[in-house]
């Protein structure tokens, strides 16, 4: 590697990492959410803005990317304990299940009224039940919001995407056949291996990670562990070609449940999770493109109205289901909000195999990924504020 790479490598990072601490500044006096704030300014800085962020290898970006989230998914699953599933299990499930149910029925109602095809419509709406656990675990550890509305939405991140692939690929299925694909029931099968192998990783890994951890001292040998496991677990889930975010959760889950004689891993992997983080949603936002968004017209406006009107309703009768209360269904939804690379991903998977919709597709994933990464964690931080789980130290400090 040239010198001149490395030097713009690592005045990259070192910029980069330092507006990390600025978007904290900013955040206090704006009120607006870090993640929000690296995305613009990634935005800014990309291609479509300024121009400013030097041409990186798209392998190195997408080992940041993956590193970021597969910490994301390891955190989520502490909130999956056996005492947190007996407390709100019927809850996490309840609002789970219906939000991913209504918001596929509203998109693919909404969208068949405007006139897009069938098959088409059903792509979509199965797309649109994809969250960004990143965003929104991120801004409830920045605004330090904790309670039983936050613990029930991070356990409701944890699983939403559970409940979209098993989704996405029996709808991918259903047009698949409608298109003469012949191939309905591999996405069946992929579906049943994605889910069924990232669990079965997550858990033989963890098992051992809870009875080998924390044994030696609290600090750097922790931290190894931790690391080692975490890493490892994203390693072979991607070698198996299953989803390494849904492991890394599983991961979480049975060493949060098993490791009775300590919390270290999961402190250990907090602390040197953002700076990571900071790259992921700096690098997110260069890869907008606004010219996707004039692009969508109609059809992504319907997309984004319904996303919303869905997971609205479905926070509510989810809630209403089970007995929440009337300040925590009406909320539930505006925290479930945030939509990012999953949602890409499908689209992707769909572009491929049903190529007469690729544009389409790809273009209302990533006009849409545009405007749920700049408002999502914004409705999401209120939700939780409106719950009255932020802290007011934290309100007035972190914004």
């Amino acid at each position: 590697m040239s010198s001149e790479i490395l030097t713009k490598v690592f005045i990259t990072l070192g910029a980069l990492f330092l507006i990390g601490l600025v978007t904290d500044i900013l955040g206090r006096r704006t009120r607006l959410p870090r993640v929000t704030l690296l995305i613009i300014f990634g935005f800014l800085i990309g291609p479509s803005g300024f121009a400013l962020l030097p041409d990186m290898d798209a392998a190195w970006i997408d080992a940041i990317s993956k590193v970021a989230l597969v910490m994301v998914g390891f955190l989520l699953g502490e909130h999956l304990t056996h005492k947190a599933i007996r407390n709100q299990g019927a809850l996490v499930l309840s609002v789970s299940l219906m939000v991913t149910l209504t918001t596929i029925i509203f998109v693919f109602l909404g969208l068949m009224l405007i006139g897009v095809d069938f098959e088409l419509a059903l792509l979509l709406a199965a797309m649109s039940t994809a969250t960004d656990p990143a965003a929104t675990i991120d801004v409830a550890h920045e605004a330090g919001a904790k309670g039983p509305f936050t613990s029930a939405v991070l356990g409701i991140v944890a699983i939403d995407d559970v409940w979209g692939l098993l989704s996405f690929s029996l709808i991918l299925t259903v047009v698949d056949a409608l298109a003469g694909g012949g191939a309905g029931m591999d996405a069946i099968v992929h579906g049943i291996k994605d889910v069924g192998g990232a669990m079965a990783i997550g858990i033989g890994l963890g098992i051992p990670m809870s009875l080998l951890t924390g044994r030696i001292r609290k600090g750097e040998p922790t931290q190894a562990e931790a690391l080692g496991f975490v890493f490892l677990c994203a390693g072979i889930a991607i070698w198996f070609e299953v989803s390494f975010i849904l492991a890394s959760i599983m991961l979480g889950m049975t060493v949060a449940n098993f490791a009775e004689h300590h919390k270290y891993a999961f402190h250990e992997i907090e602390g040197i999770e953002w700076p990571f983080l900071i790259l992921f949603f700096v690098l997110a936002g260069a890869s907008l493109d606004l010219s996707a968004v004039a692009a969508g017209g109609m059809v992504l406006t319907v997309y984004i109205v319904l996303r919303i009107a869905g997971r609205m309703a479905g926070g509510w009768y989810g809630g209403a289901f089970v007995g929440a209360s009337t300040q925590q269904k009406a909320w539930f939804g505006a925290a479930l909000l945030p939509q990012a690379g999953v949602a890409i991903g499908m689209a992707l998977v769909g572009a491929q195999r049903i190529p007469e919709y690729a544009s389409e597709l790809l273009s209302v994933a990533i006009a849409a990924t545009v405007i749920f990464e700049l408002i999502g964690p914004i409705l999401t931080k209120l939700a939780l504020s409106r719950q009255g789980e932020v802290p007011m130290v934290a309100s007035s400090s972190k914004g």
